[in-house]
């Protein structure tokens, strides 16, 4: 009797999470919920770019090699111009989350809870909306020969332990340092870079064994409707976990800096131009276009970045409709997120450091 021959391995499957902070309803039920003000943080809900559209025209011009597309999002929101269909579903948060932790507005919550999408595959490529693909990327460009992951790092270090109480730092922030405590309580005190904004390969069965290593840590995490104390970040616990466990490995800082680029987009129309311009000259095979505009995004900065993220992929993705609806305006009397541009003065360039991350 002769040998099966090998099955063939199933497509990676790519899982984008996205929401639209002005979507009927949305910004009212946040409002209600959120305590402190950086719940209301409209970087982090804002869909003023249409990001999501641009960076699956990339997905599909530089990965073709990523199977069904998934995205995640709160009920009940669906992209108007979307085409689902075999190669890409719409999964909402009640199909995946405990309903006890919903409805959520906590990245972080998601992000923990992804691995538990009913049938995906058993590795899959996480995307966030603002992340784009600048040039081919092959597999190998994600995971190593041996079939460990690849882990991307900045130069920049994960916040210190000792620093997690601290009053000065952000959500972000404050989740960075808890993880890092985590880690050095684990595998002792270490100096460790941040893991960049790059698309993760994300093994599930590996994710299972660290969420059962840290299990009330992401039990805390999934019920925190906003971010809070105590609150992991899930790419940089992962990474780490990963990298200690002899599971993955890290890119060398020079090829990791040369392969991918963060930008924190802000309303200073000249440091946008150039920053632009440079990632065009770079052409990085991952790079974050991160909003950082702050309470009212200047109207020339967003016609600049629209024109530039239509001049690199002008092609439509085969995820779109051809003839896409209209988005729906609100209904009169339903608020808005402070998403709408300004028509004053173009605020000043933002403060912040390289790969500080506003939206995050």
């Amino acid at each position: 009797m002769s040998a099966r021959p090998p099955a063939q391995p199933s497509r990676m499957d790519v899982v984008y999470t996205w929401v639209k902070g002005d979507w009927p309803g949305y910004w009212e039920l946040l409002e209600s919920l959120a305590a402190k003000p950086q719940d209301l943080n409209p970087n982090r809900y804002r869909d003023n770019l249409d990001l999501l559209r641009y960076s699956l025209r990339s997905l599909e011009a530089y990965v073709p090699w990523t199977g069904r597309v998934t995205l995640v999002t709160a009920r009940p929101q669906v992209p108007a111009w979307l085409r689902t269909g075999d190669d890409l579903r719409v999964v909402h948060h009640d199909e995946f989350m405990d309903a006890t932790d919903l409805p959520t507005f906590n990245s972080f919550a998601i992000f923990s809870n992804l691995p538990r999408l009913p049938g995906i595959s058993r590795r899959f490529l996480y995307v966030e909306d603002d992340y784009f693909f600048g040039r081919p990327v092959e597999e190998g460009d994600l995971v190593a020969p041996d079939g460990r992951v690849k882990i991307y790092r900045k130069l920049g270090r994960l916040i210190d332990a000792s620093r997690e109480d601290h009053p000065g730092l952000s959500p972000w922030e404050a989740a960075l340092a808890h993880t890092n405590r985590l880690l050095d309580e684990s595998y002792g005190p270490q100096r460790r870079r941040v893991v960049g904004h790059v698309p993760l390969i994300v093994d599930v069965a590996c994710w299972e064994q660290m969420v059962r290593r840290w299990e009330a840590d992401f039990r805390r995490t999934s019920a925190s409707r906003f971010r809070s104390p105590g609150n992991v970040a899930p790419e940089q616990l992962y990474g780490y976990y990963m990298l200690h466990e002899g599971k993955a490995v890290a890119v060398p800082p020079l090829r990791a800096y040369r392969d991918s680029a963060y930008h924190g987009l802000d309303n200073w129309a000249p440091w946008q131009r150039l920053a632009l311009r440079y990632i065009r000259w770079l052409r990085p095979r991952f790079y974050c276009l991160n909003d950082g505009f702050g309470q009212r995004p200047n109207p020339k900065v967003v016609a600049l970045v629209r024109d530039a993220l239509e001049a690199a992929y002008p092609r439509p993705s085969g995820r779109a409709r051809r003839t896409a609806p209209r988005c729906r305006r609100p209904p009169e009397g339903v608020r808005r997120p402070p998403s709408t541009v300004h028509r004053g003065t173009p605020a000043r360039r933002s403060r912040r450091g390289r790969g500080s991350p506003s939206r995050r």
